[in-house]
């Protein structure tokens, strides 16, 4: 007695029940419908990467910013020391001009 069914293709075993009755044609369509599902899947769960191996350690682009803000900080310290710097010369001048011509207006 021979059995009615067909033999099956080899390798259709491991594939999924969606993919053993198509063709070869639809069989690589839905299997890049599925891959393209895992990836996003990936991007939604571990971000732009593919996979959370792959992601780049998060320190340099730290310190890069801690630097940054540093220099920003320090500019302005400077910037306003030079300030204070200036006010302090022009009270000084007013006052040495205030001193020399005091005398003069006593007489």
């Amino acid at each position: 007695m021979t059995d009615p069914r067909p033999a099956p293709d080899p390798g259709t075993e491991l594939a999924p029940m969606v993919m053993r009755r198509t063709g070869q044609s639809e069989r690589y369509v839905l299997q890049a419908a599925a891959l393209r599902r895992r990836q996003l899947r990936a991007a939604v769960l571990y971000g732009s990467a593919r996979s959370w191996r792959q992601r780049q350690p998060l320190w340099p682009a730290a310190l890069i910013g801690v630097i940054a803000v540093a220099l920003i900080v320090a500019a302005i310290a400077v910037a306003g020391a030079f300030q204070k710097q200036k006010e302090r010369d022009a009270q000084e001048q007013a006052e040495r001009d205030a001193a020399v011509s005091a005398p003069y207006d006593q007489d």
